[in-house]
């Protein structure tokens, strides 16, 4: 045990002490220094707009910004921008992100989705009309006909065609509701379960 702490407080021992310390202060200098340069500490790139832009002006920007971006699908038309633009970005436009970060990128698709048509046939006309309004459409106009049940839908029309539940069309069309109007076309004959 003595010599142990004549070693502690030998000239060998300090200078191997201070040697040590060295190459730590050296070796952390050249990590810090090492890590400064491989990740660009302190440099940042603005994110650039680009709402609006056609897919390969977006490419070419993103590119030049030194820029990655991932195109993510859109189901939501948006009618203020046009088709194939870019309605959306994550991150946001002006934001300060390393080089090479990766941009999310909505497009906006060629028109409104596809949506059916509710069974809305024997169904009161406001009923329908909420039925409809829920999946996106909307009730241009209601007409009525000469039939029993007043405001009962019995025929669904688009652009002036007749149109049956489950067809498809696209989400905001404007459809018309021919409704009952409570009156008996002339004297149909009512029929008894009578025997």
């Amino acid at each position: 045990m003595g010599n142990f702490f004549k070693f502690l407080f030998s000239k060998s021992f300090f200078v191997q002490l201070v040697l040590a310390l060295i190459v730590t202060v050296v070796l952390v200098i050249g990590a810090m220094q090492w890590l400064k340069n491989s990740t660009n500490h302190g440099e940042f790139v603005e994110v650039p707009d680009l709402s609006k832009m056609s897919i390969s002006e977006m490419r070419s920007v993103v590119e030049k910004a030194k820029l990655r971006y991932e195109v993510l699908d859109s189901a939501n038309y948006n009618p203020d921008y046009p088709r194939f633009s870019i309605i959306d970005q994550n991150p946001p436009a002006g934001n300060k992100v390393k080089e090479n970060r990766k941009l999310y990128i909505t497009v906006n698709p060629s028109g409104y989705q596809k949506v059916s048509i509710p069974n809305i046939i024997q169904v009161t006309q406001r009923n329908a009309s909420a039925m409809l309004k829920a999946v996106g459409l909307e009730v241009e106009r209601v007409s009525y006909i000469d039939k029993l049940g007043k405001d009962m839908v019995y025929e669904i029309k688009y652009k002036g065609k007749s149109i049956s539940p489950g067809d498809k069309l696209p989400k905001t069309s404007k459809i018309e509701l021919v409704c009952g109007n409570g009156n008996i076309a002339g004297n149909i004959p009512v029929e008894t379960d009578s025997q």
